[in-house]
């Protein structure tokens, strides 16, 4: 005897089996930072451009920040990462001035800005840091860290989204890696602007998430200048 209604088989009963939300709590929104030292000076910039994918959020957000008249950070990556780091930075700042009037020196802010960057390291800041600036003496200097707070001084230094792109080049122009019969010195100001520029460049040329233009942050005893280069906007 034929039963009225639809018949169902087994097929219909199944599922497509569990389904997986998947969550990051990070964002990588681009950017490149560079910094090089010399015996007065030092000199760090990054590029203007913030995006994530291939959409551009802005064209015009510097990714340097200045902590004081000797000291400068670029930081780059997780913009709200970026924002949350760089202000409790810059508030233990105000808290060191208040309580020993004066200043903290660069290398101060580099050991501090390494802990604060351990204390994390299990949920750590998704940022690249370069931080630049002039020392007790007044020789320039350059800090560079992994994720989770190591340090390490040196006279050059790129990172962010091109850092694998900048730092040969700079290897090649500043250090004079692998060559014979030179001898590593420091250059002049003028020099690491024009290196400064030229590396930028060749980055925009290579990675999507750097360009339209950089921003650059000369610091010497008589305080930070401030000075912009276009770069292409495609």
């Amino acid at each position: 005897m034929a039963l009225d209604g639809p018949m169902y088989t087994l097929s219909d009963y199944r599922t497509g089996g569990p389904r997986n939300a998947a969550f990051s709590p990070y964002a990588d929104n681009g950017g490149s930072v560079v910094a090089i030292a010399g015996e007065d000076y030092a000199v760090v910039a990054s590029d203007t451009r913030l995006s994530s994918g291939f959409s551009i959020y802005t064209r015009e957000q510097s990714k340097l920040f200045r902590l004081s008249n000797t000291t400068v950070l670029g930081c780059t990556g997780c913009w709200c990462d970026t924002l949350t780091l760089t202000r409790i930075l810059q508030a233990r700042m105000q808290m060191y001035l208040h309580e020993h009037h004066k200043p903290m020196s660069t290398p101060a802010v580099a050991q501090m800005l390494s802990t604060m960057l351990y204390y994390k390291r299990f949920f750590p800041y998704y940022v690249s840091n370069v931080l630049a600036g002039l020392d007790e003496t007044g020789k320039g200097c350059v800090f560079s860290y992994d994720p989770i707070g190591h340090c390490e001084r040196s006279l050059f230094r790129a990172g962010g989204s091109a850092g694998a792109l900048l730092q040969p080049l700079l290897d090649n122009q500043i250090g004079f890696k692998n060559m014979e019969n030179v001898t590593p010195e420091s250059i002049p100001l003028d020099k690491a602007l024009a290196i400064m520029k030229d590396v930028f460049i060749s980055a925009a040329e290579r990675d999507i998430y750097t360009g339209d233009s950089i921003f650059i942050n000369v610091i010497t005893k008589d305080g930070v200048h401030e000075e912009s280069f276009a770069l292409r906007r495609d």
